[in-house]
This record gives C-alpha cells, sequence and structure tokens, in this order.
C-alpha cells in the first residue's frame, strides 16, 4: 500500500483491478486501476513528484509503472525485485533480495547504479536512501542467524550502524523485519512480521518505542506505509492459511 496526494492505493493479488484507491480522509472506494500483464506482485510505492505508482513483479522480474488515471509501462529488473521506495530524486530504490543487491532506477527505467550490500545483509527486504545518500536496509529471512537493520554507506560497502542481532522476540531482537518507513526527521518505523509488531527507531538506530504490538493486530503484519503531513501509520496485515493468502487489512495507526 501507499499514498499518493489526498488518496491511499492498496494492492490486491486478483486479475484485473488490482490496485484500489480510497480517499485518504473517508477511506471510501474511489476507483480501481488495472496492471497489464502482470504475473504476481511483491511491493508497491508512490512518487509525488511524477505522480505515479510503482510496483515489484518478482516472477516476470520487472517493475510496472502507473500514472493516476492507470496509463501503465514496465522494464526489467533482470534479478527478483522486491519492496521499493523512491528517493529525494524522484529515482525508484529497488531492493533484490535474493542476490543482495540495490538497483537504483530513473523514472523511465534506466538503471543508474546497481549497489552490493555487505556480505552481512543477508535477505534484504527493503530499503530506503537517507538524504545523506546513506541506505537504511531491515534484513533477514526465516533460517537467517542475525535479523535486523542496518544503515549503509551510500555506496553499499560498508554498515555504518545496526540495530538487532540473533532472532528473537525480545526488545532489540526481530523475526523477519520485513518493511521500513521513514519519517521527516528520519526516524525509522520498522515491521516485524514474526513477531508481529511496529518498531520505532531513532536516526541513528536506536530504539525508541513499540508502536504496534502482536494484541492490535490479528494476522501477520507485513507492509507499510507512512503519511507523513498527517502522521498516520498504515499497516498492512494478511492471513495466510494452508500457504494461501485469505484476507487482510489495514490497520491506522497516530504517530
Amino acid at each position: 500500500m501507499t499514498t499518493i496526494r489526498n488518496e491511499i492505493c492498496l494492492l490486491r493479488v486478483k486479475e484485473r483491478d488490482q490496485v484500489e484507491v480510497y480517499d485518504i480522509t473517508t477511506y471510501r472506494l474511489q476507483r480501481c486501476l488495472t496492471v497489464p500483464d502482470s504475473r504476481d506482485f511483491f511491493d508497491m510505492t508512490s512518487c509525488e513528484h511524477f505522480l505515479c505508482l510503482y510496483i515489484s513483479d518478482d516472477i516476470a522480474e520487472c517493475i510496472h509503472r502507473l500514472d493516476l488515471q492507470g496509463a501503465a509501462t514496465k522494464w526489467p529488473v533482470d534479478d527478483r525485485p522486491c519492496c521499493l521506495s523512491v528517493n529525494a530524486g524522484h529515482n525508484l530504490i529497488v531492493t533484490c533480495k535474493e542476490v543482495r543487491k540495490i538497483k537504483e532506477f530513473s523514472p523511465r527505467g534506466d538503471l543508474l547504479r546497481d549497489v552490493t550490500l555487505p556480505d552481512d545483509v543477508d535477505n534484504p527486504w527493503h530499503t530506503i536512501q537517507l538524504t545523506s545518500g546513506q541506505l537504511i536496509v531491515c534484513h533477514g529471512d526465516i533460517n537467517d542467524p542475525v535479523h535486523g537493520v542496518c544503515k549503509v554507506s551510500s555506496d553499499g560497502r560498508h554498515i555504518v550502524q545496526s540495530h538487532g542481532g540473533q532472532r528473537g522476540s525480545g526488545t532489540g531482537q526481530y523475526n523477519v523485519p520485513s518493511h521500513l518507513a521513514i519519517d521527516n526527521d528520519e526516524f525509522a518505523f520498522v515491521v516485524d512480521a514474526g513477531n508481529r509488531q511496529v518498531t520505532m527507531l531513532s536516526l541513528t538506530l536506536n530504539y525508541i518505542r513499540k508502536i504496534m504490538s502482536r494484541d492490535e493486530v490479528r494476522w501477520r503484519p507485513t507492509r507499510l506505509c507512512l503519511d507523513v503531513h498527517r502522521r498516520h501509520l498504515y499497516v498492512g496485515e494478511n492471513e495466510f492459511k494452508d500457504g494461501k493468502l485469505r484476507a487482510g487489512r489495514v490497520v491506522v495507526f497516530s504517530v
């Protein structure tokens, strides 16, 4: 899910009308957009400057771009894309989990750079570039020994700061941290899918507080979206049963 202008866009797994657009105040459905030639979806983000949506298709290994009227284009990533973000230069940051890479694309789909993350950053899910050029990355899959959030130098070579460690449920531990959001002060919000919670970290990746606990969700939270103007944090959670996606909803928190 993502916000753009005064609307919330929600991505659903279905054949048509995959992107549902809601009014950000009333939460009423406004219209639906179809992503043509899609095979699967992993994440979605938006660009306020170019007024468009980006959607990662991990099976087709491509990025779909939609404008707010539904006109669509796509381009190849040449690796399986995971989560997405847009940096201050209005370029798309694509995390490629399986190869530990960050790829930066122009709004037209030109590859601008290809960054390999340090060996200690296993299975990166989501990356956001700070105004300094440094990268905030959440990483760790179910069988990895280390789960956490790290700040990486702009060239991707060095870990500057980190939070987390051995997989667990205690304070300062994570169990598959899968998505991030950053506010205007560059404080980080981290969704911890396995522990079913959201944690807030400072600019230096120090623990501040828990935003959401497992008592406030029904299922497994996997995605975040922060409306920095309204200070609303949108948390997407899904019910997985018998290996299939059965239901989902968005929970809204004031931060």
